[in-house]
């Protein structure tokens, strides 16, 4: 009785200690988004807020996205598996900040739910600025990803969860090019970005390339189909997967 209690006590604090780690990890990605706000009641957004606002809600955005694609490598080079604990907390706080990012463009700059017809002129907008297309896109990419990062719908949607999930990648390229063409002048942080981006997703060939290959060399009929239960039972204990 004394063995199973310790046990259950250490397993106890060890999720306390990663309950802890996921909010400090939440307070200090959220420190940017406060930092506007101090900012922007000091007057120190400079000449043009709105645009300020956008630049800083986009960087956090890609390099969120980035950071949550780079879990897997990481996992995977290092063998420090506890690390994937905190994937799914990078991808809903990228999400947050495209939120942001959106919602300034569409809300500040646009004027959304202050003029008659601007959900019109909205929609013409992001059609006629392939910028602001591929930018939107990506937005619309993330929306279902943060809807299904909860353990239910990993049941739900079973296998299909993780193919859906591998939008992460589109999205992601998705914002360095939406900040590539927005850029006039100086391209370097959008091209360090999707270098970053090409070093996340590199490592990730290889490996499909070799269960690819893993896969074609056993003869057909060797080994039986997956059992369901058993990829739900795994997909349930790592809800961040991917």
């Amino acid at each position: 009785m004394m063995g199973r209690g310790t046990g259950d006590g250490g397993r106890g604090q060890t999720r306390w200690r990663w309950r802890l780690a996921q909010a400090a990890c939440v307070a200090v990605v959220l420190v940017p988004a406060a930092l506007i706000v101090v900012d922007l009641l000091r007057d120190a957004l400079g000449a043009n807020p709105i645009e300020e606002i956008t630049h800083r809600t986009g960087d956090w955005t890609i390099r969120l996205l980035i950071g949550t694609l780079a879990v897997t490598p990481l996992r995977r080079l290092t063998g420090w598996n506890p690390v994937v604990r905190f994937r799914r907390t990078l991808g809903l706080l990228a999400f947050t900040y495209a939120s942001l990012h959106f919602l300034t463009y569409a809300v500040l700059d646009q004027g959304l739910f202050l003029q008659g017809d601007v959900l019109g002129y909205l929609g013409e907008d992001i059609a006629k600025r392939p910028y602001i297309t591929v930018g939107f896109t990506a937005f619309v990419l993330l929306v279902p990803l943060a809807l299904t990062s909860t353990k239910g719908w990993i049941r739900r949607l079973g296998t299909r969860w993780t193919a859906l999930h591998r939008l992460a990648y589109v999205a992601a390229a998705l914002g360095v090019l939406h900040y590539l063409w927005l850029v006039k002048g100086d391209q370097v942080t959008p091209v360090w970005y999707g270098v970053a981006l090409v070093l996340v997703l590199a490592p990730r060939v290889g490996w499909n390339r070799r269960g690819a290959r893993a896969v074609a060399s056993v003869p057909r009929g060797a080994v039986g189909p997956v059992v369901p239960a058993e990829f739900l039972s795994k997909a349930a204990r790592s809800v961040e997967t991917r």
